[in-house]
């Protein structure tokens, strides 16, 4: 079975411009929402809404994910039974 390493496809910078981007959104939104000039159930339907869209969000986000690697270990796997035949496989060996 190869030993070769799963390669992060994203940088540490791009890691940190995400998570501020992040957190400048959600600070904007909330005082986008803090200032609005309504009843304060309304405001208050716009932050849950705001949050019910975060986790919806992150939750996409992680089922994507998980089918990707899904899709990568079962790629290795099939990958290494291969690996294993080939060396098994001896093209001068006498047939029966």
């Amino acid at each position: 079975m190869s030993d070769t390493p799963v390669k992060q496809q994203s940088t540490a910078a791009f890691y940190g411009q995400a998570v501020a981007s992040f957190a400048v959104a959600m600070v904007a939104t909330s005082i986008g929402i803090f200032r609005l000039n309504a009843d304060a159930w309304v405001r208050a339907f716009l932050a849950i809404a705001v949050l019910y869209l975060v986790t919806s969000a992150f939750t996409l986000a992680k089922v994507i994910r998980d089918r990707q690697e899904a899709g990568q270990i079962v790629s290795r796997v099939d990958q290494a039974r291969l690996d294993r035949l080939l060396a098994e496989h001896d093209p001068f060996a006498e047939k029966l």
